[in-house]
């Protein structure tokens, strides 16, 4: 498909880039309003972070009908398979998505951003491709959400190593013979979990090594038959539409009460309630001040931990995994959803690393020398995540007004207006990236409630036949300082997380997230477009 643009200039209103929920429905919106739009997506088809999650037990953590797009024409026509689907049956999802709303014509597949450079003369993006392919473009509309980049720590002797080293976001789609082999995976993130869920109880023997415990939530699964789904779809379009008025852009909230609020037995009964309803119930309709006073918080995490212990049968497996003093403030780490996770460890041939106390030295030929042994591995799964949130928009070499690259715009701290745009680099707007919702909300309505207010800023432009817009550097200030105001507020600092940029080793440690929740988030979208886009300069 590539081959047609090869050695050309093509001009544009618009070049996304990414292929998962964010670029996929500004596609499709922007195609309806007439623009002239390709999408570009480095994978061979649709799906964004699901196009590359292949490994085993890979899903999303959100349940539909949550975690799909509110067109009538979409939902009214497709039926899901399990309350939490496995990444083959999102694949599936999107490429109904893409043959319902007639999209593929326009998508550039195995194709990537080389370069993306600012032309102030003639108010164009001027985009390179690989292959010799320019792309000449109004808008400029990355989407390439916050998992983009992989990171793998910088080990001693990964080359060397015989077997197989993946990460699990370049799992071949032919799959990995796993039957009775000695495996690893290093990392406990929601892939570490789900990996080792699959990885287990096929491996003759399995090791997790684990630097901070997953303070993971049951999941609850459920298994649909005959069409039946969570949520009568004749209800799907007052939950689609109260999607605004949840601080996670889901259908529930925390709670107005706060933790103290009740006695023991009142609260051991809301948690009760919340912990049987299984997903992130426990932890986002939780008491409101639960991620803000650590009194409440730890209230939180014993009973978490009390439920945890009774699951393990080691005394060194129930410190290492729920310890008697929490280890983080719960919550301020990305929450994971397991299936039976913790009962693995009881098995014989499941053993858990701590890598605080015996550290990775380095990568042997035949497996993995910790500070205490010599571990010997077939396979080994580096589970250790992505460099999060920027690391996906900073890998294009994007370039602004006056020559200034957004690596460097961005060195001294992330400087966005709205979570959306950036001063200095015009008629570029992003999904799912920093200082927005981003993490904490749900991916495809977050999709929906930014791609909306983005479509709505085009039109504007090109109503009042302006050439640009770009972000105030007054306006992006205040919105760092609100991010930063309302993250102090909170126990997120206390936490080392990526949501503050401390997985990658000399990445500047801020948060990366807006924590006022979906329903302040809109209101403010809505106020800024009202005022004719204030904090932003319009030529």
């Amino acid at each position: 498909m590539e081959s047609e643009y090869t050695l050309q200039v093509i001009d544009l209103d618009a070049l996304i880039v990414g292929a998962g929920f964010g670029g996929v429905y500004q596609l499709k919106n922007l195609l309806d309003l007439g623009y002239n739009v390709k999408l570009v997506e480095s994978g061979k088809d649709f799906g964004g972070v699901w196009y590359w999650n292949r490994y085993p037990g890979a899903r999303v953590d959100i349940p539909i009908p949550h975690y799909e797009f509110s067109d009538a024409k979409l939902w009214k026509h497709w039926t899901w398979k399990q309350r939490f689907p496995g990444s083959a049956e999102l694949r599936a999802y999107f490429q109904f998505v893409a043959d319902t709303w007639d999209i593929r014509d326009h998508c550039v597949f195995e194709s990537y951003v080389n370069s993306a450079v600012w032309n102030a003369e003639t108010s164009k993006w001027i985009v390179k491709i690989p292959g010799g392919v320019t792309y000449r473009a109004t808008f400029f509309l990355p989407n390439t959400g916050f998992a983009a980049k992989r990171y793998i720590p910088d080990w001693k002797g990964i080359a060397s190593f015989k077997g197989i080293w993946i990460h699990p976001s370049f799992w071949p789609a032919e799959g990995i013979d796993l039957k009775d082999k000695r495996i690893a995976v290093i990392g406990t993130g929601s892939s570490g979990v789900q990996l080792t869920q699959e990885l287990a109880p096929l491996a003759s023997e399995f090791v997790l090594f684990q630097r901070t415990p997953n303070l993971a939530l049951p999941m609850k699964q459920q298994e649909f038959d005959k069409g039946t789904q969570t949520v009568p779809k004749e209800r799907y379009p007052d939950l689609f539409a109260g999607r605004k008025s949840s601080f996670g852009g889901i259908d529930y909230s925390f709670a107005t009460q706060k933790t103290f609020d009740h006695n023991p037995e009142e609260r051991r009964a809301v948690y009760e309630t919340l912990w049987a309803h299984g997903d992130f119930h426990f932890w986002l309709a939780a008491y409101g001040d639960m991620l803000f006073s650590d009194e409440a918080n730890t209230e939180a995490y014993d009973f978490w931990r009390d439920k945890v212990c009774a699951r393990l049968d080691s005394p060194r497996l129930r410190d290492k995994f729920a310890p008697t003093v929490k280890p983080h403030a719960f919550g301020c780490k990305r929450v994971s959803l397991e299936n039976g996770f913790y009962e693995l460890f009881n098995r014989s041939n499941v053993q858990l690393v701590d890598m605080n106390e015996t550290p990775v030295v380095e990568i042997i030929p035949n497996g993995i020398r910790t500070s205490e042994k010599e571990w010997d591995f077939d396979i080994v799964v580096c589970a250790t995540g992505f460099d999060a949130v920027t690391g996906g928009m900073l890998d294009m070499n994007i370039v602004g007004r006056g020559g200034i690259k957004l690596r460097d715009f961005w060195s001294d701290g992330v400087k966005t207006n709205l979570g959306m745009c950036v001063p200095q680099f015009p008629n570029m707007f992003f999904t799912y990236g920093p200082q927005a919702p981003t993490a904490l909300c749900n991916g495809p309505s977050c999709a929906e409630l930014q791609g909306d207010w983005i479509v709505d800023a085009l039109e504007h432009i090109r109503k009042n036949n302006y050439k640009s817009i770009d972000a105030s550097e007054e306006a992006s200030k205040a919105w760092a300082e609100g991010v930063a105001a309302i993250a102090n507020m909170s126990l997120l600092p206390t936490t080392r997380s990526w949501y503050m940029g401390d997985n990658i080793p000399g990445k500047r440690r801020e948060c990366l997230i807006y924590l006022g929740g979906v329903p302040n988030y809109y209101k403010i979208l809505e106020e800024c477009a009202a005022s004719n886009y204030e904090g932003f300069v319009l030529a």
